[in-house]
């Protein structure tokens, strides 16, 4: 699907102008961050937004970038249009960028081809195409913490908890609400296979990305159906209207269980009383109380460099963007180790993520304690398949109603190698690793 343009040509052109006019190569640790504060799709990506820019703002203020040379960040509006963002992609990678951040499934579908080209590092965080997890196929994606396979798997764990074990899902309804585009669509077969070995039945409702605010056939459709469960795969202004809709034909709330793009503050606040009970997913720890929150405060938002409304600070999303910063940052700071110099390449980040460890101690030391678990990537795991939990909305905040727990790696991995192998057949000719995995 196209989606829909929501972009005038006068803020894509002066996008573009600004980058057209920076100079060839960016002087320091050049980040990119393809963002969209505009369009269907903005009040979940500004959260995000800020969350990167500042931690990345606050690691220039308060340490002088990392290992002594400083973070150059730059931002190019897509407007979540894979266009825009393909766009965005071209003109940046000729000023030696370390990451690219696509932050849409269908932006980092459409340049997965052109990094292994152009040897940029692609950080999906915990989107995109679920089979990039495989490092030997795939050397210059990442998608950790886990994939959206790992993520349906999850789900489908967590109702299977609910109902005493997995083999008491052998009857139930599930339904499956989700974006129709490539974000929405990739979840599906696991879940398919899920459906045949534990014998439920799955119930798709997809939503068109122009319909995203007129839901009201496929929620007339779940009144019918009656799913023992939702589970909903959606993002921007499809979230809060889909809880808005479950509210309105009265759906039991703790029975429906987002993803965590779902998870937004903004994406339960509108339904008022009636969201009281929605879950997600979660990987991250919500609010200001971290050391390394209370930082970006003092150093950036406090002296009024970033663009975050002071009473969103510390949300769900806010704090995922920062999450994704985290990673950046760590794996910079690991390459300068391995390559022994402060000025570091994209070759040099690649091998910093390939072999990135952050350990709890390294997560005390960075004022991250129990913000998210311990991560590990190596060669041929670019994903890592990380522990999750549950968060439920409690019609002010989002509290945890789960502990931490694995996704169903057993059966997510060997569908992820038959994906890649898949994805390499049907994209030839696809480039081998130029170091094959140990």
């Amino acid at each position: 699907m196209t989606l829909k343009r929501t972009l005038t040509a006068t803020v894509l052109a002066g996008a573009m102008a600004a980058f057209a006019a920076a100079p060839a190569f960016a002087e320091g640790l050049y980040i990119p961050l393809l963002t969209y504060r505009t369009g269907p799709f903005a009040n979940s990506g500004i959260p995000i937004a800020n969350g990167m820019n500042d931690y990345l703002q606050m690691l220039n203020e308060r340490d002088g970038g990392i290992g002594g040379v400083k973070i150059v960040i730059e931002e190019c509006e897509t407007g979540y249009d894979t266009q825009k963002g393909v766009e965005c992609y071209e003109a940046v990678k000729g000023k030696k960028p370390l990451f690219m951040n696509p932050w849409s499934t269908g932006i980092t579908l459409a340049v997965i081809p052109k990094a292994n080209v152009d040897h940029i590092p692609v950080l999906s965080m915990a989107y995109g195409l679920s089979a990039a997890a495989e490092g030997e196929t795939f050397p210059w994606v990442f998608n950790p913490p886990m994939t959206y396979w790992d993520g349906a798997s999850a789900v489908i764990k967590y109702i299977g908890e609910q109902e005493g074990g997995l083999d008491n899902l052998k009857g139930k309804k599930i339904g499956y609400l989700f974006l129709d585009a490539g974000y929405g669509r990739e979840p599906i077969p696991l879940l398919q296979d899920l459906a045949t070995k534990y014998g439920f039945e799955l119930l798709q409702y997809p939503v068109p990305a122009q319909e995203m605010q007129n839901q009201s056939s496929q929620w007339l459709n779940v009144r019918r159906d009656k799913p023992d469960y939702m589970v909903m795969w959606g993002w921007g202004a499809m979230n809060p209207t889909a809880v808005k809709e479950a509210a309105k034909i009265r759906y039991p709330m703790d029975k429906f269980i987002g993803v965590w793009w779902a998870g937004g503050e903004d994406d339960a606040r509108p339904a008022g009383a009636g969201a009281v009970g929605y879950k997600t997913l979660n990987f991250n720890g919500v609010g200001p109380n971290y050391p390394a929150l209370q930082d970006i405060k003092t150093h950036v938002v406090d002296k009024g460099m970033s663009k975050v409304d002071a009473a969103k600070f510390g949300e769900n999303l806010y704090n995922r963007g920062v999450y994704n910063s985290v990673l950046m940052a760590e794996a910079i700071r690991n390459a300068q180790t391995l390559a022994g110099k402060p000025d570091v390449t994209a070759e040099d980040v690649r091998k910093g993520m390939e072999t990135l460890e952050i350990s709890a101690e390294r997560l005390k030391e960075i004022g991250l304690d129990g913000f998210m678990t311990p991560l590990k990537l190596s060669c041929t795991d670019h994903s890592g398949h990380h522990d999750v939990y549950v968060q439920q909305w409690d019609g002010t905040t989002w509290k945890p109603v789960s502990d931490w727990f694995a996704p169903m790696t057993d059966v997510v991995e060997p569908l992820l190698k038959a994906s890649a192998a898949d994805y390499v057949s049907k994209n030839q000719p696809w480039p081998a690793r130029a170091e094959p995995c140990s």
